[in-house]
């Protein structure tokens, strides 16, 4: 550890150069990426059939390759699964990411190849912790260990050297053999796929570490730091580890979650949003008190953003960074040095700024709820029941919210399923105070409200504490990246956990 962490902390310093490279020139390092993606892909099956030897513009590049969503790359995925070579790319694929991305019973299996964990994944890991030292230069990160709370799957063998698990089981398998010096817990508890055995044996494993960071998805994240205060009695994590300064967030939106972790940590805690998914590092956080996150663009992937309006049409238009705006929710597609090609990630983002281009997810493509012409999307639920919280004093654990639908006798409302930390005293005024939040946020929510004729007020069931939780386990969906959906247009999810509320 003392031999490998002045030098990490040096070579992490000194590459800000590089960063700054394409912050400066964003559109010609997205030329070269795609430049780049072509000259491999040309090689393969994919790239023959849509004849990459011919193309030389990123304007003849959308006109020859169709959006692609993962059922259309699944005939291409299958063989390589089997062993085929060169289908999306033209190096060896011995890894696939399994990513299920809500609660769906269908998986995902999204190559990995050398290229996108060397040139992407890592990579941008890296450039993290450069632009963490940028923001902090006083930082002593690397004078202690990062604990990763991982994903929930061991790795699985497919057929001879190909195997598959959760993005962070192949992360791990792959790191580089000194990244155990600077992190924690050993492998075998990290990929750990029993997630409540697993959160004991993280505690247990850590206490006595000295860890300066943490990386995770905030609700497990949560839960195993309330373990380790209960187990060592103290009153925030600070006391458990004085030199503890970071904690790296994604998956799901940090709003609802910042104050608790505040009263949980402690002062002197940074936090770092960053966007990485199966598919690809993204993006993370650069000004550490400012929203957005810098769009990570040489990195092995090539952006277009699809104004969500166009979603479902037969050609959808896409456009470049040179002609994105600000506040506009566009759907990330994205051709990747893994083999996705024009793929329609799923997730919806807005520009914060443009120059750098700093971003924010604002939700989900099928996460959403319309059901009247409210537009509502996770980030206005977000902020508003954060807000709420916060005015009455009262702590979220999880939500999720879904239609309901207007009939002969009623109109239509928002039905909420709230799992509180602490609930709060006058539920009555928590739920107006919510709907205020949520008329201030959107404008097409507000419109609906008028005189309560086409939505009527929301309605909210607190849910047993560990509800969510339980219903994940049942669907045998627990820990790691699955997550509750916090928006639906239908009502599949949320009549499922209400009857299994119910029956507890």
């Amino acid at each position: 550890m003392k031999i490998f962490s002045p030098a990490l902390s040096r070579l992490a310093r000194l590459r800000y150069w590089r960063i700054e490279h394409w912050v400066n020139d964003p559109i010609a390092a997205q030329r070269e990426v795609l430049q780049d993606l072509i000259t491999h892909g040309q090689y393969t099956q994919f790239g023959r059939k849509y004849q990459f030897a011919e193309i030389f513009t990123i304007r003849k590049f959308k006109e020859a390759v169709p959006i692609q969503e993962y059922e259309d790359l699944k005939p291409y995925i299958d063989p390589i699964m089997e062993g085929t070579d060169a289908v999306l790319w033209n190096t060896p694929v011995e890894w696939f990411a399994k990513s299920s991305g809500t609660t769906n019973d269908k998986s995902k299996f999204i190559p990995i190849t050398k290229e996108s964990i060397q040139d992407n994944h890592f990579q941008a890991s890296k450039d993290v912790l450069t632009i963490y030292y940028n923001a902090v230069p006083a930082s002593d990160l690397l004078t202690g260990k990062g604990l990763v709370i991982g994903g929930s799957h061991q790795v699985h063998p497919i057929k001879d050297n190909i195997q598959y698990g959760d993005l962070s089981a192949v992360l791990l398998q792959n790191s580089p053999f000194w990244s155990s010096f600077i992190r924690t817990p050993e492998l075998s508890i990290a990929l750990m796929d029993e997630w409540e055995s697993k959160i004991e044996s993280l505690a247990q494993s850590t206490i006595l570490e000295n860890v300066t960071s943490i990386a995770g998805v905030p609700t497990w994240t949560m839960v195993l730091l309330k373990r380790i205060l209960a187990i060592t009695g103290k009153q925030n994590i600070k006391e458990v580890w004085p030199n503890f300064e970071l904690y790296i967030h994604g998956g799901v939106s940090f709003t609802p979650y910042k104050n608790e972790f505040k009263k949980i940590i402690g002062e002197g805690c940074n936090y770092v949003e960053i966007y990485n998914a199966s598919e690809g590092f993204f993006a993370a956080q650069d000004r550490l008190n400012e929203e957005g996150m810098l769009l990570f663009l040489e990195h092995g992937i090539f952006y277009e953003f699809m104004p969500t309006e166009e979603y479902g049409k037969e050609n959808p238009r896409t456009i470049g960074l040179d002609k994105v705006a600000l506040g506009k929710n566009y759907a990330i597609v994205v051709s990747t040095n893994g083999g996705l090609w024009r793929y329609l990630v799923g997730d919806t983002i807005q520009f914060i700024t443009l120059a750098p281009y700093r971003i924010k997810v604002s939700g989900r493509l099928k996460q959403f709820i319309n059901a009247f012409g409210e537009e509502v999307i996770a980030d206005n639920t977000d902020k508003a029941i954060t807000d709420a919280c916060a005015l009455f004093g009262v702590s979220l654990i999880d939500y999720t919210a879904a239609p309901v639908y207007m009939s002969d006798k009623h109109s239509g409302a928002h039905e909420w399923l709230i799992e509180f930390e602490k609930a709060p005293d006058d539920m009555n005024a928590f739920t107006i105070c919510l709907d205020k939040n949520l008329q201030s946020l959107n404008s097409d929510y507000e419109a609906k409200r008028h005189k309560d004729i086409a939505l009527g007020l929301p309605i909210i069931t607190a849910v047993s504490r560990g509800c969510f939780q339980e219903w994940l386990k049942q669907k045998g969906k627990l820990g790691g990246q699955h997550k509750i959906p916090r928006l639906s247009n239908e009502r599949k999810f949320i009549e499922e956990i209400k009857q299994f509320h119910k029956q507890k």
